[in-house]
């Protein structure tokens, strides 16, 4: 199952948005510009470090960003099993699991951005990574200092993040190293993020949320507050109003994605964070981790996806040194049961002999069925193999053949 995953704030850099600029996902970044009346393109291809440090710059820019690579993932027909997001990156999995639509989601997080932007100047604040001590000693750091210090992000093992008000965050820091902690790193912020100093900011984005329609999210997303997978539309309002001064329970949330079956994780957006901390995480092999960041990582996404398809695991139709190019597609199963390859495509299935002629197809031509669903490919193309066996049951999502795909070749 493939689980989408997607970062939060401090993950955005200068010129993020660059080598998106000729794809044809970057074309959600001028949609975003008319919905939020800001110049999003200037945000992600200009904008220096320190313009995209401010919260309601930042905000805008990863969440944005983060869906032109969720549009890039899409056009390759990934569907996720599951989905979660880190802070901010909560929005986005909610946009990837449609429970709320695109317009709605950047005008909430236009507000967002804007509500903590004007809390932190307000109450000014600050974070700090704590490495290399347990969640119990970072909690009894903070207590410990008596002000205004919290944990902030359950981020992983001996990765805790805490914030407050600067003196505190200093006296905790200090005294998590006498608990044991090998380092306390600054993080470069002006707020107190996920914690009671961001209280007035929530008052003002509950009143965004009352004004959107969300619906049940399919599939379903794991919440930051309670690390749990919440599949009614109700629950996320008060989720998200929540999330602003509870902290971000990642380390839980890896482990829950887990139970709901998840074994690849990818992570869709700016930086890698998410993906280092899965693969510190995860417990076994046969889990993966990849993060998505740029054009040429969506060829690395599908390597790993065609290096762990059953059927070329099980040597059913391994060819030696086959690999997937960046022109190469994969048309991946839409549903689970008994696939059916498509008339004019059956040499091209496993342990057919002998040379095999590739198969010209165009944008919504017919690959096969599972069931009484068809399977039909988002790229023109030459199909150069069918990865299935006719009649052998898949899952949804899997791949079942793999092309050449032209220039254009895309919808």
């Amino acid at each position: 199952m493939l689980a989408f995953t997607f970062p939060g704030q401090g993950s955005q850099r200068p010129g993020m948005g660059a080598p998106w600029q000729d794809h044809p996902s970057f074309e959600l970044v001028d949609a975003a510009s008319e919905i939020t009346g800001r110049d999003v393109a200037e945000l992600i291809l200009e904008a220096d470090q320190a313009t995209l440090t401010r919260t309601d710059n930042a905000q805008v820019a990863t969440f944005v960003m983060s869906l032109v690579v969720l549009d890039a993932a899409e056009r390759l027909g990934l569907e996720p099993g599951v989905c979660a997001g880190h802070s901010l990156g909560e929005y986005s999995a909610l946009v990837a699991s449609g429970a709320v639509d695109l317009e709605s989601a950047l005008h909430l997080v236009a507000e967002r951005g804007a509500a903590m932007q004007e809390a932190a100047e307000e109450s000014p604040g600050t974070m700090a990574a704590v490495l290399g001590l347990d969640d119990d000693g970072v909690e009894s750091a903070c207590l410990r200092a008596e002000g205004d210090a919290w944990v902030a992000n359950y981020n992983g093992t001996g990765q805790v993040v805490i914030a407050g008000s600067a003196e505190a965050v200093a006296e905790a820091g200090r005294l998590a190293k006498e608990l044991g902690a090998k380092k306390v790193l600054p993080i470069p912020v002006g707020g107190a993020f996920h914690t009671p100093m961001m209280s007035p900011a929530r008052d003002r984005l509950r009143k965004a949320l009352a004004d959107v329609t969300f619906r049940d999210p399919e599939p379903v997303v794991i919440a930051n507050v309670d690390a749990r997978p919440h599949p009614a539309a109700a629950d996320w309002p008060g989720l998200l109003s929540a999330q602003l001064c509870s902290p971000v329970r990642w380390r839980q949330t890896i482990e829950a994605l887990l139970n709901e079956g998840a074994q690849t994780f990818v992570e869709l957006g700016p930086g890698g964070v998410l993906t280092s901390l899965a693969r510190r995480l995860i417990p076994t092999a046969e889990t993966i981790a990849v993060s998505v960041s740029t054009p040429d990582d969506l060829q690395r996404l599908v390597e790993v996806l065609a290096g762990h398809n059953s059927i070329l695991d099980s040597g059913a139709d391994q060819r030696s040194g086959e690999r997937f190019n960046m022109d190469e597609r994969l048309v991946l199963s839409p549903a689970a049961g008994l696939f059916a390859v498509a008339d004019g495509l059956q040499s091209l299935t496993p342990g057919r002999g002998g040379a095999r002629d590739s198969v010209i197809i165009a944008v919504g031509d017919l690959v096969g069925h599972v069931g009484m669903t068809e399977i039909r490919s988002a790229f023109a193309g030459s199909v150069e193999g069918v990865l299935v066996l006719p009649g052998e049951r898949v899952t949804s999502g899997q791949p079942v053949a793999w092309l050449r795909a032209t220039e254009e070749g895309s919808k």
